[in-house]
């Protein structure tokens, strides 16, 4: 029988949307590569400002740092990506948001520096007290310039990777956590024999007459009676405490990333990270002033862990090892933090950037790479900028730190309270303690907690003269920045039609596109007897969702199809190819699946090709692939016989020998059932007519 079907057919693949998603056990070590680095330096920074009862204020901010995740729950539970910038605009409009996720640049663009130096003064340390233990004179390292250099080293080269796009695995960090803790159950199980065999110091009460301020930590109010308050004294350790749950803003980064069923998936992510940073980070800021004598625990405030390996019961030797062990864990684990802050910062500038703030020229793709090369590179700059100036400095490093920290958490919780009010009836999962009263919710948990990070916000203002200067010049500045190039650069309109959802998220990605002149399993990398979905409009995609809510993607690959019946004339093989066949429409499509496909937590393969007979175009791939059912988008029930007739002759124009395969059209009204059309030579082949999704029939060879 003859066919339309051409001599070779292009097909389009955007190789820059990697839709896998992994478990809450990789997210939780994702979220603790960022998250449990503090551990290591957060100790010795807020002992150094507020004296020996820091751990009690450590400990505190790690128990509040439950409700502050519960908070990023609630914003995940209505948004994919969750993260501040979404929830501040949509909550308080774009001033607010421009502002808010300035704040969270900053403490992106200290996470780095921060990390970086801390590993190396780690590094340095493990030298210098080796050389002490074996006599060896001359392997006595400057401490801070060997953590500057090792600092700008190690963020080159993560620049590097992320610029190459080079990927910072869920594997790899699995694997460091795993390593970290061996490490961590070591350390608590040989403090503990430590404490029993030759006793301990004990932790001063956290009561204001045991808090002994540094001038430093009390900024301008020093010198006034203001501190003298309890409350007030209160509210200053914790300020200088709070670093310890830095790397919150990860978990609403790596939500995105989480597998079905993905709210579930999401809390168990955020009490793995709980138990786990309340563990490591507290015990080991009480067993430094338990064990560390006082006389010398000052030498170790910037490598707090290794200063305690080397005060535990044991041969010297023993100790040694050990201390080694404990540096290259904390090398790996705090640079990846550095790689966590930039890969969170570009998916911020990302965000940004796809509302119009930014221009479109931040977001093009590398032309080899794919990767958003040019923001990546403004981060880094900045990054190695803050090293150079603040020359290793871990105290100033971590003060300024917390002013980002305390900020956009304060603004992120002030926004997800205005949307209790704003947007009611949108489906959440809701921080607990809530209350009607005439009809009106009352949160209460969301308005405490909101209450004491904006108590602690303000705290560090006054306390940190330093760390709010530079962080009020750096937010200001960046929001000038962002005013003025949104003002210049507004978001362009698409051709295609949209409809504008209550709260939807609605970003048009940035996609590298391929050319791929094979369909086949192999070639699209799925297998055969997959569900193959056409998606044409963006809007109606509840057809997708359906089929993404019941299979088992874990058995069956599902391939969405975009066909475009118009392309720019001229399309050929030049390297615009792909631009000229997957045009704003089809773009927006590819972009709407993959939010669908985030927020359900399950992969789909993206496929284009261009044509005006898209019923056959549908068909033809579904034969290449070797799918077993084709679904496509709603039909009304008048449309629904013409269309049918289109579809079997569609298949019978196809090569011979026709596949055998299952065609469902999705009713426009929801109450309906499909329509099912079953095709092939031998009717008594096919599956019943509610043959599950989980299981579809593969096709004949």
């Amino acid at each position: 029988m003859e066919t339309d079907r051409p001599a070779a057919r292009k097909f389009i693949v955007p190789v820059t949307a990697m839709l896998s998603f992994i478990s809450f056990w990789r997210a939780a070590a994702i979220v603790l590569s960022d998250l449990g680095s503090s551990a290591y330096y957060v100790g010795g920074i807020a002992e150094q400002a507020i004296g020996k009862a820091a751990p009690w204020f450590i400990l505190a901010i790690m128990l509040f740092s439950y409700a502050v995740r519960a908070v990023y729950i609630e914003s995940c539970s209505m948004f994919v990506r969750g993260g501040v910038y979404r929830v501040v605009r949509e909550a308080m409009g774009s001033a607010a948001a421009k502002f808010s996720v300035s704040a969270l640049l900053f403490d992106y663009v200290l996470t780095g520096p921060i990390s970086a130096v801390s590993a190396g003064l780690y590094l340095a340390g493990l030298i210098n007290e080796s050389g002490g233990q074996f006599g060896i004179s001359w392997m006595k390292l400057p401490s801070p310039f060997f953590a500057v250099v090792f600092a700008i080293v190690v963020t080159l080269y993560f620049w590097r990777s992320n610029r190459i796009g080079i990927p910072f695995s869920s594997t790899k960090a699995l694997r460091i956590m795993q390593v970290t803790t061996v490490m961590v159950v070591l350390l608590i199980a040989w403090c503990l024999v430590t404490i029993f065999l030759n006793g301990y110091q004990p932790v001063p009460a956290p009561t204001p007459d045991n808090l002994a301020f540094s001038d430093e930590a009390l900024g301008w109010l020093a010198g006034t009676a203001v501190s003298r308050i309890a409350v007030i004294a209160i509210l200053i350790g914790l300020g200088h405490s709070l670093l310890a749950m830095s790397g919150e803003e990860s978990l609403a980064q790596v939500y995105r990333e989480i597998e079905a069923p993905k709210h579930q998936s999401l809390v168990r992510t955020g009490f793995v990270v709980f138990v786990y940073s309340l563990v490591f980070t507290s015990l080991v800021s009480f067993f430094a002033v338990m064990i560390i004598p006082d006389g010398v625990r000052s030498r170790y405030f910037d490598n707090l862990i290794s200063g305690l390996s080397m005060f535990l019961a044991g041969p010297a030797a023993l100790k040694v090892a050990f201390h080694g062990f404990v540096v290259l864990v904390g090398t790996l684990i705090l640079s990846g933090a550095v790689n966590t802050a930039i890969i969170g910062s570009n998916g911020v500038l990302n965000r940004v950037a796809e509302d119009g703030v930014l221009p479109e020229w931040f977001r093009d793709p590398h032309k080899k790479h794919g990767t958003t090369h040019r923001i990546i590179n403004l981060i880094v700059g900045l990054q190695l900028l803050t090293i150079v100036i603040t020359r290793g400095n871990v105290y100033l490093l971590g003060e300024a730190y917390a002013f980002g920290v305390a900020w956009s958490f304060a603004m992120k919780a002030l926004a997800v309270t205005v949307l209790r009010f704003k947007a009611p009836r949108v489906k959440r999962w809701k921080v607990p303690l809530n209350f009607r009263a005439g009809g009106i919710e009352i949160p209460v948990g969301l308005g405490l907690i909101t209450l004491v990070l904006f108590s602690l916000a303000v705290i560090n203002m006054l306390t940190k003269e330093t760390a709010t200067i530079a962080g009020v010049t750096f937010t200001i500045a960046f929001f000038v920045a962002f005013s003025l190039s949104e003002k210049y650069h507004a978001p362009k309109k698409t051709a295609c039609k949209k409809t504008a959802d209550s709260l939807d998220e609605g970003e048009i990605e940035r996609f590298r596109f391929e050319l791929l002149k094979d369909l086949s399993p192999p070639a699209l990398k799925v297998r055969p007897g997959n569900i193959l979905v056409a998606a044409q409009d963006p809007d109606p995609l509840r057809h997708l969702e359906i089929v993404l809510e019941k299979v088992d993607t874990k058995q069956v690959d599902v391939v969405v199809l975009s066909v475009n019946r118009k392309p720019a004339d001229g399309a050929g093989e030049s390297a615009d190819d792909a631009s000229r066949i997957v045009d704003d429409c089809a773009t927006l499509v590819f972009s709407r699946v993959v939010h669908v496909a985030e927020k359900i937590g399950k992969p789909v393969s993206l496929v284009a090709v261009a044509g005006e007979d898209s019923c056959y175009l549908v068909l033809e791939a579904a034969q290449n692939l070797r799918s077993a059912r084709v679904v496509l988008g709603p039909s009304s029930r008048d449309d629904a016989p013409a269309r049918q007739e289109e579809i079997r002759r569609a298949w019978e124009r196809l090569p011979a020998p026709q596949p055998s395969l299952t065609v469902e059209i999705a009713p426009d009204d929801a109450g309906r059932t499909p329509l099912e059309i079953h095709l092939g030579p031998d009717l008594t082949q096919f599956p019943p007519a509610d043959a599950r999704l989980v299981a579809p029939t593969p096709p004949r060879e």
